[in-house]
Order: structure tokens, then sequence, then C-alpha cells
């Protein structure tokens, strides 16, 4: 398996730090309004990029934040007069349903910086008494030119950036040893959250909080850092120098990221008015077509949200899902036989479509071409499943769809939900089932039920239900 390194800027074959694991952090959005279209491409990409392990037998620890104090979210909670944590909490909230409609899979972990303040004070403090880092007046800095390797990911010269290509400059500038210096903690203002360090109360800076959670939740050194291009510099860039000084070892191995969206052919802002968040797209489309097209062009090509593109996406994937709802219908009529001598000549043809699918997704999880393989799998699907088809057969080309799909994280085998009165009635069934003591029948119902997504609770006060 090969992925592009953005440190290297070249494709390198993938090598665990620890054989058959993968241990990965994905730079997750500041909780302060609802994610928006460009929040969404690294959720999509690099969940799909998880499944892809996980489908491949590795044991992947997968550790996405939530930035929950902000410049954003304290100006957000002032204007509603309501706290920071309120703030940030709602958000968050809305964000999992937004992760959810896009069928993003929970991470292992979502650690929230508030919750990770004593961390972030222990590891300033090391970078204080190992010489990186200095305070002058409350405020803490990192000392840039002291990591020699500055730079070494976004491929910048500090003296370039001193002379303007970009400042780091920041509020009391003044008050530091050299302007590339970047600040790792801050006093607070009135009206802001704080907390309590050796240096002030204040607040960390936002590059510290990664260095910490990953170490915490990932160890000294991961297997792959990842967010959009835009975190290159400066985020990354520093969270490189604050792990590396800290921990004395090489912080990720492998750093990717995904390039920008545009909405119609222009850079999305809220001053062109083309700011489009996921909860409005949710209104127009069911967000299975947004990740479709998210994962329609490579993860790090620029990616053009339009309408019609969007229409395309909705059409292609209606394409997959027909696919597969006509292999059930074929399931539900044909007969229950094994596979002809001709049937498995032609499943065992269909395992080319899985060749192009896995060497697609092994050089540089190329989700476009991927896709197009699924593409060629339902076309062979269409020729070759019909009415005269085993069950064996149809259930063998249903099963490969659904799994090459899954790893996409493309839902194409959808449970209908069932009304609550046909619930309340098969729950009805399986009481009188066990009354009658035919615990056999009891239990078909419970996994029936079960299938449907449908989960029975037996308590004091009789029988509860939730949806899985």
């Amino acid at each position: 398996m090969k992925l592009f390194n953005t440190l290297t800027r070249k494709k390198e074959e993938f090598v665990p730090v620890e054989e058959g694991k993968v241990k990965m952090y994905v730079c997750g959005p500041t909780v302060y309004n609802f994610i928006h279209i460009g929040n969404a491409r690294p959720m999509i990409v690099f969940d799909t990029v998880r499944r892809y392990f996980e489908y491949k037998g590795y044991d992947v620890n997968y550790v996405s934040n939530f930035t929950d104090v902000d410049d954003k979210i304290i100006k957000k909670a002032i204007e509603e007069r309501v706290s920071a944590d309120e703030i940030s909490k709602r958000y968050i909230a809305e964000c999992k349903k937004d992760m959810e409609g896009m069928n993003v899979k929970p991470a292992t972990k979502h650690p929230l910086a508030t919750e990770e303040i004593c961390g972030m004070v222990e590891m300033i403090g090391d970078l204080i008494e190992k010489g990186y880092a200095y305070e002058k007046n409350g405020t803490v800095y990192f000392r840039t030119r002291s990591f020699k390797d500055y730079g070494k990911l976004s491929h910048k010269n500090l003296d370039d950036l001193r002379t303007g290509e970009r400042s780091l400059l920041v509020t009391g500038e003044e008050e530091k040893e050299d302007p590339l210096d970047f600040v790792l903690w801050k006093p607070k203002k009135e009206g802001e959250p704080a907390w309590d360090s050796p240096w002030s109360d204040g607040r960390p800076g936002w590059h510290i909080e990664c260095s910490v959670m990953s170490r915490k939740y990932l160890g000294e050194q991961i297997d792959i850092h990842a967010g959009g291009e835009d975190l290159v510099f400066p985020h990354h860039e520093n969270e490189i120098a604050q792990s590396e000084a800290a921990n004395g070892k090489e912080f990720a191995k492998y750093w990717m990221h995904n390039a920008f969206l545009n909405i119609d052919n222009h850079k999305m802002s809220k001053s062109l008015g083309n700011f489009r968040t996921v909860r409005e797209i949710s209104g127009q489309y069911d967000l299975q077509v947004l990740r479709f097209f998210m994962l329609s062009a490579h993860y790090r090509s620029p990616l053009n949200f339009s309408a019609d593109l969007m229409e395309a996406s909705r059409n292609g994937l209606e394409r997959i899902v027909n696919a597969a709802d006509n292999l059930k219908f074929l399931m539900g009529n044909a007969k229950n036989e094994e596979m002809s001598a001709e049937e498995q000549e032609a499943y065992a043809k269909s395992e080319a479509f899985v060749e192009g699918f896995e060497a697609a997704m092994e050089d540089d999880f190329n989700t476009a071409d991927a896709v197009a393989a699924v593409f060629d799998l339902v076309k062979y699907i269409n020729t070759t499943a019909d009415g005269a088809s085993s069950r064996a057969y149809l259930q063998a080309l249903f099963g490969r769809l659904v799994k090459l799909t899954d790893v996409l994280g493309l839902i194409v085998d959808k449970k209908e939900d069932m009304l609550e009165e046909d619930i309340e009635k098969l729950i009805a069934k399986r009481q009188a089932a066990r009354k009658e003591k035919n615990f056999a029948r009891a239990d078909e119902i419970r996994d029936e039920l079960l299938e449907k997504g449908i989960i029975l609770e037996d308590t004091r006060e009789g029988v509860k239900w939730k949806k899985a």
C-alpha cells in the first residue's frame, strides 16, 4: 500500500510503527457553528482511509478532536449571552448528527480540548524546562528557531517567513524574543474561560492541544496525521515542533492532506454568499450523495461543488443502490440452490473487480478509481444475475457489492424502517411464544427484530425496545 507523504512529497510504502496496527490522528473542527462542506471533506476522506485499513485487517486506533475553546466560540457565546461551554456542547452534538448522516464512523476517541488542559500545562512546562519555550508576562511562547527542523513539513524557510512570505505574528509580538515565535499559553481576557497554570490564569494556544491529545491517546509516535491542506502551515508545522521537541522522537511517519473544496469554481466564504453547511445540504440531498460526491475525486485533487455535480452523484449512487435492490428482489424469489458450475466460474470472474478496487485504494487511496471498479461490478451484476440465477450466486454477488461499498461508507443494503405498530405486534407474538415455552420461536422473533435494527430489553416493567 502506498500513500503520498506531505513530509517527503512522494508516495511511500506504508509500514506501520507497530505491525498490524494503525495509529491515526485527524484534526477535527472548531465547534462554534454547524460544520460546512469544507469540514466534511476530511471527515469523509479519512473515514474512508480508516475503513480501508480495517478492511485489510489492521487494528485502527482513530483519534479526532473537537476544539471546544477558541476565539470564535467565545465570540459566539458573547453574542448569545451564554457560556462558551454551552456553545461548544451544542455544536458538538450537531456535528455528530451530520457525521452520522454522512456515515462517518465515530472515532475511537473524540477528545475535547477543555478536558486535556492538565496535559497541555505539563507539556508546556517540559518545553520550558528543555529551553524550547519561555514565559513573558503570563504568556508562554515557543522558540521557533530552537527547533532546527522547523519548516520540514511545509518546506518553508524561516528566513523567508521572517521577511514576509507569511507572518506568524500574534498580539503581544513585542514581547517575543523572535517575531516567529508562537503562543503556547495566553492569559485570560475579561469574560473568557480560563484555567490555572504556573504562568497565568488563561488558556492554551490552538496548536498545543493536538500534540497533547495525540500523545495521550496514541503514544509519542503515530503512523498517520491527517487533515485539510490549509492546516499544513502553521498548525501541523507547529505540532511537529512541539511534539518532537517534547518527546525527542519523530512525531508522525506519514502526513496526509486533502485538497480544498470550491463552490461553483470559487473559494467558499461568507462574504461571497456561497458558504454551505452540511445541514443545509441535507435539506436538499441524502448525505450519502454528499459522501459519494466527495469520493468521486482523488483526495489530493481540488474538488468543485455544484448542483450539476451533486445531481450526477445522486444518479451514480442510485445505480449502485438499484443493483443491490434488484439482487435482493431476485434473492427473495430464487430457488434455494447452490451455484452451478457456470455460476461458480462467473463468480470467480467477478474477483477481477475486487482486485481493481483494491489496486485503486492501495495507490494512495484513489477513491475515484475505486468507485469506477464498483461501477464495473454493478454492470457485471446487471448482466449476469437474473430470475434463473441460484440464491447462492445472488447472495455471493450481493455480499461482494456490500463489502466494497462499505469500505467507501456507502450504504446500499438499507434496512427498511419498521412501523411502531408492527414492532409491537412482533413483541406480543414473542411474549406469547415465551408463555407457551416456545423459546426457539421467541428467539427467532428477537433475531428478526434485531436484523431490522430493533433491540429488545426485558425489564421488570415489561419489554422495552429501541432502534440500534
